[in-house]
């Protein structure tokens, strides 16, 4: 079985959403499945199936989160050196094409959010950047091409 690699704040977030779903969600879907029985006729009760249907995904995701965290290995990144990149770290880049700079947070796949500029370990560009240090200059080819950063710096 394949861990899922996730830093402490990674993994609590996993815990809250799995007993939201749990507590809060499994009730509210419950209720609206009953309310929609007293509408009558199940067979063409649309509010009724809905309610099935949001039952089935809530209880999907109940058993992904459950598979997740019993494979779950807490990183703590404050350990690890900030001398290269690796998980954890946030790493500032300059793009060399485009003079740009930008800055990812390096995460587990389920930690990543790269609107909030949180990359997984495991994209394109975090494999390539993984072990590399201030000052070197990473080429990474990604499906729209070759992308090419010089690392600015590496923090925690």
């Amino acid at each position: 079985m394949e861990r899922v690699y996730l830093s402490q704040e990674g993994y609590e977030k996993m815990v809250q959403e799995l007993e939201y779903l749990k507590k809060v969600k499994r009730r509210e879907i419950s209720s609206a499945i009953e309310q929609a029985r007293l509408l009558g006729d199940l067979k063409e009760n649309a509010e009724y199936h809905a309610a099935k249907e949001a039952a089935s995904h809530n209880e999907g995701r109940i058993q992904d989160l459950e598979d997740k965290l019993s494979r779950a290995e807490i990183v703590d990144g404050s350990t690890l050196s900030a001398d290269s990149v690796c998980f954890g770290v946030m790493v500032k880049l300059k793009d060399l094409e485009s003079d740009e700079e930008i800055e990812y947070n390096l995460v587990g796949n389920e930690e990543a959010d790269p609107v909030a500029g949180k990359i997984s370990i495991s994209s394109p560009v975090g494999k390539a950047l993984l072990g590399h240090k201030v000052n070197e200059v990473v080429k990474i080819e990604v499906p729209a091409g070759i992308l090419e950063y010089k690392i600015i710096s590496i923090s925690r």
